[in-house]
């Protein structure tokens, strides 16, 4: 078991103690990145096996030391803002030992905040690693309530670097983490070597670790955001009762003005680095990512979100985000953009409770008002709802 650390003392202690209540041989070593803290003193007091180093060498060469120091056949990573729940390493262990094939499985990562909170009832943190078709990572299930699919094993493209259990052999045949990542994406580029080489990863939900996320960078920088280069879902997933927006083209640069005058928390999901680069120049939090993957939907926290509004031209790509979104989130309202009554039909038959019909059409200046979204009618199913806006 490898834990680096930096300037963590506090957090330290709590994953420390938690090491107690495994039920298997651990062999524990701590690296300290040069802290300026208590932690030496800490581990010195208490007798941990650890390195003290003179400086921050990042996560990655932390890492990569401790694991270059230890013998176990398995090696457990692990951040110092984490706490493990009793059993964890053992279920790890045995589901590794289960599959040969597996470099690696993942623990049940719950969100760890300053509060109490219970395991069944906790926010996600991570449920295994997903990679976009355009190269980005994402946390499964960042920030989102436990359901049902959580808790199931399963094969994921990755392991989260801050718990998980990696095979000695996989890390040793790959060189370990790159130490060019200094902090952040060293373990999807250590994933992704993986996955080429030929090994696979699993999800181990009987497994359960606690985790508080950047806990370091908190302490150690004065503006932490800045130094942060992991995909950006970290500011998302605190967001509820929010909206999300699937397109920032000539549609969806439209309809984005409306939801923000609505006050509506606004999030958009947009592949094309352009239009990206225009959300963001307005000043709304975006996700790069293709939409009709639920990994992405559920990043932008579909499961709590009041409002999806669809704006892709795609009508194929539409109704797979509106099947995806309605599986995810039961009672959120769904605004597809169409080009048809049979494009409406279909997506109305995927489940949607009620629907609602624009009267008119989008303005040629691509301009509208929140009237738009509301003069329509209401199917009486239920108060769930596909909007359609013609275009």
């Amino acid at each position: 078991m490898v834990i680096p650390s930096w300037n963590s003392e506090a957090l330290l202690r709590r994953c420390l103690d938690s090491l107690g209540e495994q039920g298997v041989e651990l062999e524990l070593l701590v690296v300290d990145n040069g802290s300026g803290d208590g932690s030496v003193a800490l581990l010195e007091r208490e007798g941990v096996p650890h390195l003290a180093l003179p400086r921050n060498a990042g996560f990655a060469a932390a890492v990569n030391l401790g694991v270059s120091r230890t013998r176990s056949p398995q090696v457990l990573v692990l951040n110092a803002d984490t706490v493990l729940e009793p059993g964890a390493v053992g279920a790890l262990a045995a589901a590794l030992a289960a599959d040969p094939a597996l470099g690696g499985v993942q623990p049940r990562l719950l969100q760890l905040g300053p509060e109490p909170a219970d395991v069944a009832t906790a926010d996600l943190y991570s449920a295994g690693q997903a990679l976009t078709r355009d190269g980005r990572a994402l946390e499964v299930g960042a920030g989102e309530p436990q359901r049902p699919q959580w808790l199931r094993r399963r094969e994921v493209f990755g392991v989260c670097g801050a718990a998980c259990l990696l095979r000695r052999q996989l890390f040793d045949q790959l060189g370990g983490y790159d130490e060019r990542y200094f902090a952040f994406y060293e373990d999807v580029d250590l994933n992704l070597r993986a996955q080429i080489a030929g090994w696979g990863f699993a999800y181990e939900p009987d497994a359960v670790v606690w985790h508080v996320g950047n806990a370091s960078w908190q302490v150690g920088f004065e503006r932490p955001g800045a130094e942060r280069h992991r995909v950006p879902v970290s500011g998302i997933a605190h967001l509820s009762e929010h909206a999300i927006l699937v397109g920032y083209g000539r549609v969806g640069g439209a309809i984005g003005p409306v939801l923000r005058k609505q006050n509506l928390p606004l999030v958009v999901i947009e592949r094309d680095h352009l239009m990206l680069a225009s959300a963001q120049a307005a000043g709304i939090p975006t996700l790069v990512g293709d939409a009709s993957l639920p990994d992405v939907l559920s990043a932008a926290g579909v499961g709590r979100a009041r409002l999806l509004a669809v704006a892709t031209p795609d009508g194929f790509q539409a109704r797979r985000i509106v099947e995806i979104a309605r599986q995810l989130n039961p009672h959120i309202e769904i605004v597809a953009r169409t080009h048809s009554a049979a494009e409406f039909s279909a997506l109305e038959s995927l489940g949607a409770g009620a629907a609602f019909v624009g009267h008119r059409r989008l303005l040629p200046t691509a301009r509208c008002s929140p009237r738009d979204f509301n003069t329509s009618a209401h199917h009486p199913r239920s108060a769930s709802a596909i909007t359609s806006f013609g275009c």
